[in-house]
């Protein structure tokens, strides 16, 4: 009942450099590169990147905040159903 490993009619996989992935690929590499000094300092890349999530998050809260002003019961029986079903989960 064991299988056993055979080399020889193993599948040899290989990367084709024409496709989607491989193309995304270089054109992610060449625009890291376009900067004026060369790639990014992480410092930096890691601010723009924590910056553009703030900016987000803050949509997202106003958003939220509207839709929830907007109509408070719904909300709060969407909040109700989701704990409950949380809770279910939890216990299990």
């Amino acid at each position: 009942m064991t299988r056993t490993y055979d080399l020889a009619s193993a599948e040899i996989v290989e990367e084709d450099v024409d496709s989607s992935t491989a193309r995304l690929d270089r054109r992610a590499d060449a625009i890291l590169l376009e900067d004026a000094l060369g790639p990014r300092p992480l410092r930096r890349a890691l601010r723009e990147d924590a910056s553009l999530a703030r900016s987000w998050g803050q949509t997202r809260a106003i958003r939220l905040r509207t839709a929830v002003e907007a109509e408070p019961v719904k909300a709060s029986l969407y909040a109700l159903g989701l704990g409950v079903v949380i809770g279910m989960l939890a216990a299990r």
